[in-house]
Formats: C-alpha cells, sequence, structure tokens
C-alpha cells in the first residue's frame, strides 16, 4: 500500500539515483566532498521525431528546479531508510559519518548556479545549466535536475514547433491523461512555454493564473441516448448550463448527418436567448474534410463566427498536413482557405505531452571544472566518440546576431573571454579541426551573453518571470532565427563554436590524457 508519506519521501532528497549517494560517500571518504567543482548541464543533440527532426530547442523547467532545492533537506525519515541499506554481505552500506553529513550538510542551496533563463533557444553543447558548488552536493543533484529540465525542455520544444505551424491560432494542451504520471503538470507548464495558450490541466492552471480550457465527454451523449433521449437532447443540456462556454462535441454518432445539424439548432436557441456560440469540435474521422464541411455548413446557417476545434492525436506535422488539404480541398467548395484556417482552433494532447516520436532529450551533466586555489582548473573526459567529449573549464556562452539582427552562432569560451572587445575572433567547430572560420566585429550587430547568475550564497538572485514574459522570450527569440533553422524538415544546422583558445586548451588536456 503506498502511505501518505511516500510521495514526499520519492518526491525529496531521495529523488536521486543510488549511485550518486555512493559516489556521495566515496568522496566523503576521502575527504573530497568539499571540494569546489563545476557541472554544466548541456544536450548533445535536437529532439528527432523519426520522420522529422528539431533544428533549436527552447529551454524549459528552471523555476520549478530552484524550488525543488530551495524546499529539499534530508529528513530524518530519509537518513532512517539510508541507514536500513545493506551490501551484498550484510554490512550497512552508508555509515553514519556519512549519513550526518547528509542530514547537516547537504543544502542544495549552498551551490552558484548560472543559467540560460526559461523561454530562450538552446542549442547542442552549450551549458543551459552550470552548477559550482562542493562535490558531494553537486553529485546528488545530478538526478533530480536532468530529470526536471531535460523533460521541460523537450515539451517545451515540441509545443514552439506546433506553435509555429499554427500561426495565431488557440492551442490547447489536452495531454493530462495521457501523460507520464505527474510529470504531466511539468509538461503542461512547458507547454504554455512553448506556445500553448491553455491546458485543461486544472491545478497547473490555476497555480499559473491561466483559467483551464474544455469541452464535453462523448460519454455525455452516449449517456442521454442510453436512457432514451438523443444527441440533441444533450447538447441542449450542456447549453443550458453553460451557454457562454458552449464548445459541442459533434462526432459521437454521425458528424455531417446528425452532430453539426443538431449542434447549428442547439445555437440557434442559444442565440435567441442572446448567448453566442463559441464552437464545435472534431475528434475523428478526416479533419480536414470534415472540417470544411462543417464551416459551410455553419456559414450556410447564420455561424460564420463559430470556432472549429480539433483534437485527436494531434502534433506539428499532421496540422501542417491538414492546413495542406483544407488549402486545396476548401475552394472547391467555395471557401476562403484562409478564412477557415483562421477559424480552427487544437486541442494537442497525447503526441505533445509525450513529445511522441522523441520521448527523451539527451541532456547530460558532466564535470568540467576544479577549483585549484584562486583558480579553475579545466578536466576532460576523453571518449571514442569526439562529440561526447565535453567542453572543459570556466565557461560563457555568446550569442553573435548579424547585420540583420539573426541569430548567427552560438560561441563558447572560458571565462576570462571577451570575443565583443576584439576586432575578429575564430570560431571553432567542438570537435571537427576542419570546420573553423574567422568573424569580424564589424559583421555583427550584438553579441549577448547567456547565462545569468541564478544561486550565489543560499540566495536567489533573480528575478523568475512570468509565464506571459516567458513566452514573449521564446517569441522573440524564435523570430530571430533563420527560416532555414526553424523548418519542420530537414532544418539548417545552427552553428555553435568554441574560441581557439578553448579549442587548444582542450587537444591539450586531451593528449595528456593519452600520455
Amino acid at each position: 500500500m503506498f502511505e501518505k508519506h511516500s510521495q514526499k519521501i520519492t518526491e525529496g532528497p531521495l529523488y536521486t539515483d543510488q549511485y550518486q549517494l555512493a559516489m556521495a560517500q566515496l568522496y566523503f571518504h576521502h575527504g573530497l566532498h568539499e571540494k569546489p567543482v563545476q557541472f554544466d548541464h548541456f544536450f548533445r543533440h535536437y529532439p528527432d521525431y523519426g520522420i522529422h527532426k528539431a533544428g533549436y530547442c527552447i529551454n524549459a523547467g528552471l523555476e520549478w528546479l530552484i524550488d525543488w532545492m530551495k524546499n529539499t533537506r534530508f529528513s530524518e525519515e530519509d537518513i532512517s531508510l539510508l541507514r536500513s541499506q545493506r551490501s551484498g554481505t550484510g554490512k550497512k552500506l552508508f555509515d553514519e559519518a556519512f549519513l550526518s553529513w547528509l542530514k547537516s550538510g547537504c543544502d542544495f542551496m549552498a551551490v552558484t548556479l548560472q543559467a540560460i533563463p526559461e523561454g530562450r533557444v538552446v542549442h547542442p553543447d552549450v551549458p543551459l545549466t552550470v552548477v559550482q558548488g562542493q562535490l558531494g552536493i553537486a553529485q546528488i543533484l545530478e538526478t533530480p535536475l536532468l530529470n526536471q529540465l531535460n523533460f521541460q525542455i523537450l515539451i517545451a520544444t515540441k509545443a514552439s514547433r506546433i506553435r509555429q505551424v499554427c500561426g495565431k491560432q488557440l492551442v490547447i494542451e489536452f495531454g493530462a491523461r495521457r501523460g507520464q504520471d505527474r510529470g504531466a503538470v511539468a509538461g503542461a507548464r512547458a507547454a504554455l512555454i512553448g506556445g500553448a495558450d491553455y491546458t485543461s490541466n486544472v491545478g497547473i492552471s490555476h497555480v499559473l493564473g491561466y483559467p483551464p480550457k474544455g469541452t464535453h465527454a462523448h460519454s455525455m451523449v452516449q449517456l442521454f441516448l442510453a436512457l432514451g433521449m438523443s444527441e440533441l437532447d444533450a447538447f441542449r443540456a450542456f447549453a443550458e448550463l453553460y451557454p457562454d462556454d458552449c464548445i459541442l462535441l459533434v462526432d459521437t454518432i454521425d458528424t455531417l448527418e446528425s452532430g453539426i445539424p443538431n449542434a447549428i439548432r442547439t445555437f440557434e436557441e442559444l442565440r435567441k436567448k442572446g448567448h453566442k456560440p463559441l464552437g464545435i469540435r472534431l475528434d475523428s474521422g478526416d479533419l480536414a474534410h470534415l472540417s470544411v464541411r462543417a464551416a459551410k455548413m455553419l456559414n450556410a446557417s447564420g455561424f460564420p463566427e463559430v470556432q472549429i476545434v480539433l483534437s485527436n492525436e494531434l502534433d506539428e506535422m499532421n496540422i501542417w498536413q491538414i492546413l495542406t488539404q483544407i488549402s486545396q480541398e476548401a475552394p472547391k467548395h467555395g471557401m476562403d482557405p484562409d478564412e477557415l484556417a483562421g477559424r480552427l482552433a487544437y486541442g494537442v494532447g497525447t503526441r505533445l505531452i509525450t513529445s511522441a516520436g522523441c520521448s527523451a532529450l539527451g541532456g547530460v551533466y558532466k564535470l568540467v571544472a576544479v577549483e585549484n586555489g584562486a583558480h579553475w582548473m579545466p578536466v576532460v573526459k576523453i571518449s571514442e566518440s569526439l562529440e561526447k567529449i565535453p567542453n572543459p573549464g570556466n565557461k560563457k556562452i555568446w550569442r553573435i546576431y548579424d547585420q540583420r539582427g539573426k541569430a548567427n552562432a552560438d560561441l563558447i569560451g572560458f571565462h576570462d573571454e571577451d570575443p565583443g572587445a576584439q576586432e575578429q575572433f575564430l570560431l571553432c567547430h567542438p570537435w571537427d579541426q576542419s570546420k573553423r572560420r574567422v568573424m569580424k566585429s564589424q559583421g555583427t550587430s550584438r553579441i549577448e551573453q547567456l547565462l545569468i547568475e541564478v544561486l550565489r550564497e543560499e540566495k536567489i538572485v533573480c528575478d523568475f518571470p512570468s509565464i506571459d514574459e516567458i513566452r514573449a522570450l521564446r517569441e522573440t527569440d524564435t523570430e530571430r532565427l533563420d527560416n532555414g533553422v526553424r523548418r519542420l524538415m530537414n532544418p539548417h544546422t545552427y552553428h555553435v563554436s568554441i574560441t581557439g583558445k578553448l579549442w587548444e586548451r582542450k587537444q591539450r588536456l586531451i593528449q595528456q590524457l593519452k600520455e
């Protein structure tokens, strides 16, 4: 039986992997647990959905991670559970000295944390979150950080692509019933960041200050039919209770022969009572064809303003296909395809909340520097795959804009570098030495630092923006991308580079390790 306090245990400081605690105890026994270190969080590849691939990502999840860090400490119950763990020979796995340190010394807020703000466009290999602090704390933090940030980035990116193809039309996130348990809550927040206007998830809607949205269920019509009444009776009952929020689901019996005619009749009765019908919802069948036919029927009955809400396994690609089909089919029915597209709204559920086609973002958390006196000593990890070798050291990230104001490249360099102060600077591919270019400062319109300070000396030192402000930031950032980078299919590669100084130091470290 899942006891009442179990959720607190599973979502508290034990919301980590076993090997994080094992490593932390090893560091503790070697006197290394308080050694200042730096870990970088970044991802290596954009989400690949199979037939299509993203050309950018949207950063998300930071505020929720900080909230978790602020409110999470090892409790007596957590320590008791760890004390009960045994090795393969029956000995205590964690000794009392280490457990005492966890209880009194493992404060997740006792780190310095820099990050790229939520809503910003982000790219592979670029550090999104930088953690500097005691090794023991930073090690245990890895799992919750990756879990919370990677998932929201994944969903915000999918939502941004859906927003891109939907234009200004209404988008509602419908995924709570299909999401991965409580991940549906974080996913709904990320969907709002990425471009959804509303969500059907009631709790998170109220927390974030948005009215939850929804229609009605097929079961309402089914119930009325089972009790000897009609689809029209069901529609009338819904309209009577919600006369100013009436969207009718018209595909329970027959969309064109029953659902839409009964909806029109209900709308006519609502209008006579002084109310304005909102729309119909199509959840099955050929959504493009039914949209054209429904719009024609509604127009002929005097309801050209009624919205047509589409749902059923929608994502950016099948919405694009629906709009393409409408552009071909609407003129055959004497209708303007652009006008029809302008009255559509979209309920996106399963394929958004699960990021269908790419179920996880490959975000990683890598040790890149160790404090040595007053300096950060870069460290590197060797891999047979060159792209898996992290960029070492304490670094800054700059975004370079060309003369058009478009984002041209992201540049990673050491903390003491400043490309904006140079007449020209070298951009090197992170692992391919044949790819490099010289950029002149006069060819840029702006060079922007991306990382901001979030935590310092156990205090939050930045203001977290509202979801509306984050969405505005996302919209501005995506508009600064070239259209080729934003393409749904085969996007153009956005350039992520490292400075010449970082390239040389990275190669020296690799060579030293090999020797």
